[in-house]
């Protein structure tokens, strides 16, 4: 958990000024320390593009009329087959770890799942919006009456009273 008052949000972007995109197919994700009155860029993480499926350097099957594992008869996909290194999603959710908050576009089952098995609490938009709006709105909602998921973030849950002195100077 951050400092006390301090949520560590994530901010799934394609374009680096709006949260235009899912969190699986995100280019890159920002990170910002957000407080009652501030907000400060941490980093940035930017994910390598997977290779195409028709890559040259990727090994021929060494059997091509056996099925392939996740792979059916006639091509269609069984189950995704982690041995592969297919798993795009293992890199993300690492880099969410000590993260409250991600906002995103979209988010497949999962995804959300992993998420929440580490603790952050994911938050779909409904359409494209500017970072910037986004961290305001959050703001808002923090100096308001925050929902559970954000009181949880903002440790109202943990008695502390030194939260309690941060709050009401």
């Amino acid at each position: 958990m951050s400092a006390i008052g301090h949520v560590k949000i994530a901010l799934a972007t394609n374009s680096l000024t709006h949260v235009d995109t899912s969190f699986v197919s995100a280019k890159q994700i920002v990170f910002y320390d957000v407080t009652y009155d501030q907000r400060e860029f941490l980093e940035m993480v930017r994910f390598a593009k997977p290779r195409p499926a028709g890559d040259a350097s990727a090994a021929p099957p060494a059997e091509p009329t056996a099925p392939r594992p996740g792979k059916g008869r006639n091509g269609g996909c069984c189950f995704a087959d982690i041995t592969e290194g297919s798993d795009r999603l293992a890199g993300r959710v690492e880099a969410m770890q000590g993260c409250a908050i991600l906002f995103c576009k979209e988010l497949n089952d999962l995804a959300a799942v992993r998420l929440r098995d580490i603790g952050v609490f994911p938050v779909k938009l409904e359409q494209r919006c500017e970072i910037d709006i986004v961290i305001d709105a959050l703001q808002k909602m923090m100096n308001a009456r925050p929902p559970l998921w954000l009181r949880k973030a903002l440790g109202y849950g943990v008695r502390n009273p030194e939260f309690l002195l941060v709050k009401s100077a």
